[in-house]
C-alpha cells in the first residue's frame, strides 16, 4: 500500500527540506507543494550540481514523478514561467511533469507593489518579507477578492476582476503610501500573454491525489518555510501568510487529514532565522559567526544573511506537537564539526518564571532568556559518514539528546549538502 508522507520544517525555515524531499522522491510517484509562494528557496545539490527552486516542487528533477501545486499555494505567473524556462534550458521536461490547481490565487504586480510599500512604511519594525507579493496575495484570498488561476480561462471575466481589484489597490498605493500606481493595461496584457503557457498546466489536484491513493502510490507533500513561521502557531506577527504546519498539507492540496500517514520533521542541528522577529538562542558572537560561515547561511531566495544560534528545544517541542511529527531528519550536523562545546536550550526564563513552552506573544518571547544544557563538541569530520557508528561519539550523544528531549525518533541524518550525504535510519515510506 502507498503512503502519503509530509515533509515539514520545524524551525524558521531553511532547514534543508529541498535536499530531503529530493532524496525521498526516489521512492515517490508524486510530489505536492501545498502552501507558500515563490519564497521557498529549496536548494538541491546532486552530484555536485546545484539547483534552486522557489515554486516548482523539488521532485521535478526526477523522470516519471508527477509534480503538483495545490490550491494552498499563491502562484506568481512570472516566477512560474521563469523557473520552467530555467529547467527546460537544462533539458528537464518540466511542463510534462507538472499540474497546477486552478484554485491557486495569483500573485499580480499590484501585490508586489503593496508588499514593498508596506515594508518600507514599517521602517525598523519591518517583518522582513521577501517583497514578492505573497502576503498581499493571501490577504486578497482571505478577503475573497483574490483572482484565481482558473479565472484566466475567461479573458472577459479576468479583465473585469482585475479592473475591480486594481482600482482598490491603486487607491491604497497612492493615498496611503504615496507610491506609483500599477498600470491596468500593462498588467492585463502581461497576464493575457502568460495565460497561453500556464492554462495547459492546470489539473484537478485533489482528484489526482485521490486516484493516486486508490492506486497505492507513494506521495510526498513538500512544505515551505518552517513551523515557527506558521500564521497561527508561529512567532506572530513575524510570520509568513500561510499554514506551514502539517495540517496545511490537507487543506492546501485537497486530501483528507486521515490520508496523511507520516510527518517527517526537518531539524537543522542548530537554529537560524531570516528577517525580523524574536530569536531567544541567537548568537551575536564569534560562535554565531562560525555557524553562519561554515553553514553558508544566506537565503536561497533573498541572499540575506541568516541569523544563527543554538538549538532551541522549547520551540522544537511545540513544533513536534502541532505537526504530529512521526520522525526527524537532522540536517547540517557537519557544520558543528570542530566546535569545542555545544549548547541546547531546554527552557526559557521570563520575568523570573521558567517556561517549558513558548509564550503567546512575540514581545514576551523577545524578553525570554534561554536556559541551556551543555554538551562537548567533536573535533573530527562527520562529512559523508556512512553509518551512525562512523560518527564521533560526541556527535551521537548530541543526536541522542535531541531525540530524547523532543520525544521523537531520528530517522535521517544529513552530513553534507549532496543528496548522497545522508544516513537513512528508517525510510519514511516503509510500513
Amino acid at each position: 500500500m502507498g503512503k502519503n508522507v509530509v515533509v515539514i520544517g520545524t524551525q524558521w525555515g531553511d532547514e534543508g527540506k529541498g535536499k530531503v524531499v529530493d532524496l525521498l522522491t526516489e521512492r515517490a510517484d508524486a510530489v505536492v507543494r501545498f502552501q507558500g509562494g515563490h519564497n521557498a528557496g529549496h536548494t538541491l545539490v546532486i552530484d555536485g550540481e546545484q539547483t534552486i527552486l522557489h515554486l516548482i516542487p523539488s521532485g521535478i528533477l526526477h523522470p516519471g514523478v508527477r509534480c503538483l501545486i495545490g490550491n494552498g499555494v499563491v502562484l506568481s505567473p512570472e516566477a512560474l514561467l521563469t523557473e520552467l524556462a530555467m529547467l527546460e534550458q537544462r533539458a528537464i521536461p518540466a511542463r510534462e511533469r507538472i499540474g497546477i490547481s486552478p484554485a491557486c490565487a495569483l500573485i499580480l504586480p499590484h501585490h508586489i507593489a503593496l508588499d514593498a510599500a508596506r515594508e518600507k512604511a514599517r521602517g525598523n519594525k519591518a517583518i522582513g518579507t521577501t517583497g514578492r507579493g505573497i502576503g498581499p496575495a493571501y490577504e486578497d484570498k482571505i478577503a475573497r477578492r483574490g483572482i484565481r488561476l482558473g479565472e484566466l480561462a475567461d479573458p472577459t471575466l479576468f479583465e473585469e476582476r482585475l479592473r475591480e481589484v486594481l482600482d482598490q489597490h491603486n487607491f491604497v498605493l497612492q493615498r496611503q503610501f504615496a507610491a506609483e500606481p500599477i498600470d491596468f493595461q500593462h498588467s492585463l496584457d502581461e497576464a493575457m500573454t502568460q495565460r497561453e503557457q500556464i492554462l495547459p498546466l492546470m489539473a484537478d489536484v485533489s482528484g489526482e491525489l485521490a486516484r493516486l491513493r486508490a492506486a497505492g502510490a507513494h506521495v510526498l507533500f513538500e512544505g515551505a518555510q518552517g513551523s515557527l513561521l506558521d500564521i497561527d502557531h508561529g512567532t506572530y506577527p513575524y510570520v509568513t501568510s500561510s499554514t506551514t504546519t502539517a495540517g496545511g498539507a490537507a487543506s492546501g492540496s485537497g486530501v483528507g487529514p486521515l490520508d496523511l500517514d507520516y510527518v517527517l520533521g526537518i531539524v537543522k542541528a542548530y537554529t537560524t532565522r531570516v528577517g525580523g522577529g524574536p530569536f531567544p538562542t541567537e548568537l551575536d558572537d564569534a560562535e554565531g559567526q562560525q555557524l553562519g560561515a561554515r553553514g553558508h547561511e544566506f537565503g536561497a531566495t533573498t541572499g540575506r544573511k541568516r541569523r544563527c544560534g543554538w538549538l532551541d528545544m522549547v520551540a522544537l517541542r511545540r513544533a513536534f506537537i502541532v505537526n504530529s511529527i512521526s520522525g526527524l531528519c537532522i540536517t547540517k550536523l557537519d557544520v558543528l564539526d570542530g566546535m569545542e562545546r555545544l549548547r541546547i536550550c531546554v527552557a526559557y526564563e521570563l520575568d523570573g518564571r521558567e517556561l517549558e513552552a513558548p509564550p503567546i506573544t512575540a514581545d514576551e518571547l523577545e524578553r525570554c532568556t534561554p536556559r541551556y544544557i551543555e554538551l562537548p563538541g567533536w573535533q573530527t569530520s562527520t562529512v559523508g559518514a556512512e553509518s551512525l557508528d562512523a560518527l564521533p561519539k560526541e556527535a551521537r550523544a548530541y543526536l541522542d539528546a535531541l531525540s530524547e528531549l523532543g520525544g521523537v525518533p531520528i530517522d535521517l541524518v544529513s552530513t553534507g549538502p549532496d543528496r548522497a550525504q545522508t544516513l537513512m535510519i528508517r525510510d519514511s515510506f516503509d510500513d
